[in-house]
């Protein structure tokens, strides 16, 4: 039941009821303990418009978010690691994006932790990088139904290939429109065979892969494809590590999901203090149909 709700069967004031959930809260999730850590996972979240964040950090092996701060980059993870110091904890291997701020905050106070550029972020922002590339081909179209075709796969050319609808005649659509265009077509085959970084036996698979997979990137004379294979390089340990520690940050963008299904359901919140520990409880919020 919502607080609303409660409050209206109990016939007190909401605001009596939202107190006395956030003094559970608080007693029972304000301080997580952080000793056991292992394995983490650090992102960020955007709360409301107007560019404004929160940086979460998960415990992989149990699933629940063990600190939440104020903003995003390195100075969001100060009180983390202010905490984090006297629970002597292990840390062995951390899951973020590919931010230069996160990666440098890491790697000053866990020196010994891997860091791993997990598969979603990387073709999140392959994806990113072939929308432009799609806007630049349209816009260079001079054809009419050229610039209609290629309008109109917008979607289809973020999708992967076993989600395309053959009922909506998808995987024909998309094919006609990279062929007017090879380096589109180029772009959207090469970011599939990218998929297949994450599929490999072993590290020493997947370096062989990546390395002749940034070769033909940068050989392709495609600008987008030349500026991704870059970051790849630039990443590349990172990138590598995932087949060291075999963890992913899957679970914190499962993680935002639920939040941001949280803050439409109470319409947002107002008070900052309670909406972070609802965020550190969130691993207890189960969704069930009733009625």
């Amino acid at each position: 039941m919502t607080i609303r709700d409660v409050a209206m069967h109990l016939g007190v004031g909401w605001d009596v009821i939202k107190d006395l959930q956030k003094r559970d809260l608080s007693r029972r999730f304000a301080k997580p303990k952080l000793k056991h850590l292992r394995r983490i996972a650090i992102d960020e979240i955007a709360v409301a418009k107007g560019h404004r964040y929160l940086t979460v950090v998960m415990d992989l092996e149990s699933g629940a978010i063990v600190f939440v701060g104020d903003g995003k980059g390195a100075a969001a993870l100060k009180p983390f690691w202010k905490r984090l110091r006297p629970s002597k904890a292990k840390i062995e291997a951390v899951a973020m994006d590919m931010s230069a701020a996160y990666r440098g905050a890491v790697t000053a106070h866990l020196p010994k932790a891997k860091i791993v550029f997990d598969h979603f972020h990387v073709i999140k922002l392959f994806n990113d990088k072939l929308s432009d590339l799609r806007r630049a081909v349209h816009r260079a179209a001079t054809d009419v139904m050229h610039k209609e075709v290629l309008k109109g796969t917008r979607w289809l050319l973020l999708k992967n290939p076993e989600n395309l609808d053959q009922e909506k005649d998808e995987k024909r659509r998309l094919e006609e429109a990279p062929a007017l265009n090879k380096p589109l077509a180029t772009a959207y085959y090469m970011k599939d065979d990218l998929r297949r970084f994450w599929e490999q036996p072993g590290k020493r698979f997947a370096t062989t892969f990546l390395d002749g997979w940034i070769r033909r990137a940068e050989s392709s004379g495609i600008r987008m494809l030349q500026q991704m294979a870059r970051t790849l390089a630039a990443h590349r340990t990172g990138l590598l590590a995932y087949y060291d520690a075999m963890i992913t940050s899957g679970p914190i963008e499962g993680t935002n999901n639920k939040i941001k299904t949280m803050k439409r359901q109470a319409y947002g919140f107002r008070d900052h203090e309670f909406f972070k520990l609802k965020i550190l409880a969130i691993h207890e919020t189960k969704y069930a149909l009733v009625g």
